[in-house]
């Protein structure tokens, strides 16, 4: 097709000079009409033929073809317009769209969909709607057509349509949704006191009149039988739990099912809460005053998270000075209340090189012993002591003990070597790594003094003299026990021969024997980093079995383990969602979360036009219930309702582009110049007879 453009100009002159004589010729023709010369109209068109001459006026005129309009399709493929039936809806709607447009003829249409928005970010709507218009001509524009619930969880762009924008909304009247909220939850919490979280359950949507007011809620920690509470719906509720289990703690939250709501995804919820002890009571009973006393002291007294109470012997009863026993302490030392009252509420007992000398009667050692056999923790560290009649395995506190001492000292120079199953138990596993090997073996220095044992039960993790026992752990009962047959310890902490990883070694041990999670021999842990999962399982077995995993849907596959490094087993996955993973492998469980447990993508469920209809608003366009109706497309001016009953509309752009481009002269440059005499000449005559 033809169009004209329009009149251009290419002046013969720079414009300014042509300015400058158009004001000439202005001046000239207004002072002959002030001296009343009857041909002065005539001079003012002469010299705009002059003018024009110069300016050189041309008529433009175009080729141009047309351009077709352009309509999208915005396709909602997030996980909320998939609940129910609104994935049959979707693709209902997109068929009959697309059939519709292609019915108009000279029509474009473009499709762009709009997955689930990365890192649980839900449905970034307005977003890919605004990339998808970036790549089209915006004069082209007839209409934008979003297909979706209306669950858009990004911020409403400016984006100034040309054309009018229309929702079908997919989802139906009666959908109703039950969810359950966490509205507040520490991140950690101080072991075995009570927390409390706040959580609300909610029900949205069309709500059936019958529906009971009141929710099953089962709730349960790191994957251990649930709990059951009945919980009010609608209202804000708390509920206290207590941690047993130091470090990370898995909570999860979940109500039953109800007949028809619309999706269980938000029926759960998963709460991560880091168990710590508030402070750790610790009692240590010393012998007489020995160079490893002071290294025993001052590590507990370091920590600021341990309240250490020290009983020890500063003169021994053995002094034949006729000093009575009971006179031999300044103040009077409350033994009773230590060993029978208060003994309970020590997390460590340490016996550092002590004897028995008549202080603690057997009764004491027998609650002692009762203390680790239901749940405490002791670390008897022998010295000669340990060997002589005085020994306190020689008490009942020695039913105990892991392995029975022979009565001799062995006094010669050692290096502490670790065991074969110490190179996989986590209290000595990795030590020699942290001192720099010799070719004789560990690079840490030697010791000059161990007791002799003869092994029971429990696990030798170091050794001594001729592989003989120096470090045993045993379970006892509910309780932990370490039997430590040496008292020289203290010379890696004065750096003999270049000392050795002690501190890191009691620390360690210490540790174990209060049930810290990462020192325990046999676990099983999982850790997440976006969906990809890591398995670790540590044992003090040569083989472990295979690893069963549970995702959030039921379905459960198997994993085999690889042996990285003595005692530790590692393998990986991705999970293809996230949620909550149970793992199990033998007797051991394990959970590991990922994400939240209700995306948010089924935070809000039910179908709705609110967040969308400001868009539509502003562009005169429609929201149609896919369930009621698929609507009919027409054309309507721009500016006018693109929306009635039944039918949706678009704006034609009638866009166009030049294919080629033509100039014609108004006339040509000597017919503007005789133009320019004539009436030159006329004003003259006219003038000549006037007079």
């Amino acid at each position: 097709m033809t169009g004209w453009d329009g009149l251009v100009f290419a002046p013969r002159l720079d414009w300014p000079i042509l300015w400058a004589l158009t004001g000439v010729c202005a001046l000239m023709v207004g002072l002959a009409l002030w001296q009343g010369l009857r041909g002065w109209w005539l001079r003012g068109l002469a010299a705009l033929a002059l003018i024009a001459a110069l300016a050189n006026p041309s008529l433009q005129s175009e080729e141009r073809d047309g351009l077709s309009d352009i309509a999208l399709i915005v396709v909602d493929d997030s996980a909320s317009n998939h609940l129910g039936v609104r994935s049959e809806q979707t693709q209902a709607a997109r068929a009959h769209l697309e059939a519709e447009l292609d019915s108009l003829g000279g029509l474009e249409t473009r499709i762009v969909s709009v997955p689930d928005g990365p890192r649980n970010t839900g449905t970034e709507l307005n977003t890919v709607m605004a990339e998808a218009l970036s790549d089209l001509p915006r004069d082209r524009l007839a209409g934008v057509f979003a297909i979706s619930d209306g669950q858009v969880h990004d911020d409403m762009l400016e984006l100034s349509l040309p054309a009018p924008f229309h929702l079908l909304q997919t989802g139906e009247a009666d959908d109703w949704d039950r969810r359950l909220i966490i509205r507040n939850a520490p991140s950690f919490a101080i072991l075995g006191e009570p927390i409390t979280l706040g959580l609300r359950v909610e029900d949205q949507g069309a709500v059936p009149p019958d529906q009971s007011r009141f929710a099953t809620l089962n709730y349960s920690i790191d994957g251990e039988d649930p709990s059951t509470a009945m919980v009010p719906v609608g209202e804000d509720m708390e509920i206290t739990v207590t941690l047993e289990r130091g470090g990370m703690n898995v909570l999860q939250f979940e109500v039953e099912e109800e007949p028809g709501e619309l999706t269980t995804r938000n029926n759960s919820a998963i709460v991560q809460i880091n168990g710590v002890r508030d402070r750790l009571s610790v009692l240590l009973v010393s012998g007489e005053p020995n160079a490893g006393q002071r290294t025993w002291r001052n590590l507990l007294k370091s920590d600021p998270a341990v309240d250490l109470v020290h009983f020890t012997i500063l003169r021994p009863p053995d002094r034949h000075d006729g000093v009575p026993v009971n006179e031999l302490s300044l103040i009077a030392f409350p033994t009773r209340e230590l060993f029978v009252d208060k003994i309970d509420e020590f997390d460590l007992i340490i016996f550092d090189r002590y004897r028995r000398r008549g202080i603690l009667p057997n009764s004491y050692f027998s609650n002692i012993a009762r203390y680790v056999e239901e749940g405490g923790a002791l670390l008897v560290v022998g010295g000669p002591e340990l060997a002589s009649a005085d020994s306190i395995w020689r008490s009942p506190l020695g039913d105990v003990f892991p392995a029975r001492p022979t009565a001799r000292v062995i006094e010669q120079g050692f290096r502490p070597q670790i065991t074969e199953l110490g190179q996989r138990h986590p209290v000595t596993s990795g030590l020699e790594a942290l001192v720099p090997a010799t070719e004789d073996g560990p690079g840490w220095g030697r010791w000059f003094r161990q007791i002799e044992l003869e092994p029971e039960r429990g696990q030798t993790v170091m050794s001594g003299v001729e592989e003989r026992p120096l470090l045993m752990l045993d379970r006892v009962g509910e309780g932990r026990l370490a039997l430590l047959a040496s008292d020289q310890t203290w010379l890696w902490d004065r750096g003999y021969e270049g000392g050795g990883p002690q501190l890191e070694l009691l620390r360690r041990l210490a540790h174990w024997m209060m049930g810290e999670p990462d020192l325990e021999e046999e676990t099983l842990t999982a850790t997440a980093e976006g969906q990809r999962v890591t398995v670790l399982r540590r044992s003090l077995q040569d083989e472990v079995g295979e690893v069963t995993v549970t995702g959030p849907d039921g379905e459960s596959f198997t994993l085999e383990l690889t042996e990285d490094a003595p005692g530790d087993y590692r393998s990986e996955f991705d999970a293809p969602e996230i949620g909550l993973y149970r793992l199990s492998e033998g007797a051991l469980d394990a959970v590991v979360a990922l994400g939240p447990q209700a995306p948010r993508e089924f935070e809000e469920t039910i179908a709705t036009a609110d967040k969308l209809r400001p868009l539509v608003t502003a562009t005169r366009g429609g929201v149609l219930r896919v369930q009621d109706d698929l609507p009919e497309l027409r054309f309507v001016r721009e500016g006018r309702a693109a929306s009635g009953r039944g039918w949706m509309g678009l704006t034609s752009r009638e866009a166009y582009v030049t294919t080629q481009l033509r100039t014609a002269a108004v006339l040509p440059g000597w017919a503007w110049l005789l133009l320019a005499a004539g009436l030159a000449l006329g004003a003259w005559l006219r003038e000549g007879r006037s007079h």
